[in-house]
């Protein structure tokens, strides 16, 4: 029992233990409640708003596909808009080839290129 004394003694220091005159400790019950909340919080405003905010921005941007577009997918293809169905596209990679790729595996458009780029192709 000695040597569980100190230990008993830091626990009641510490607040571990009951308070004076039978009162609950500092903080109480809403503590928890409070800590809780703000960690809900913290998550919300740095990983679910700016997430939904980039969903938003790329269901926007597949909605504005059009023929011509150049756009690059999941996978690195770089290819221009072909043609556009529903929930497909057909991308043209190079002259005469082409890709029927889902609309959901496109990732970003890209700005067209300037004739000093295609020339240096």
């Amino acid at each position: 029992m000695e040597g569980f004394l100190p230990w008993l003694r830091l626990a009641h220091a510490l607040g571990g233990g009951p308070a004076q005159g039978g009162e609950a400790a500092p903080g109480g019950f809403a503590a928890p409640f409070l800590t809780f909340g703000l960690l809900i919080a913290i998550f919300y405003f740095l990983l679910i708003r700016p997430q939904q905010k980039q969903r938003k921005e790329h269901a926007k941007m597949l909605e504005t596909l059009k023929k011509g577009d150049e756009v690059v997918t999941q996978g690195g293809v770089h290819g221009s808009v072909y043609k556009i169905k529903d929930d497909t596209v057909a991308l043209e990679v190079a002259d005469g080839v082409r890709l029927r790729v889902s609309k959901s595996a496109i990732t970003s458009l890209r700005s067209k290129p300037t004739d000093k780029e295609k020339a240096a192709d």
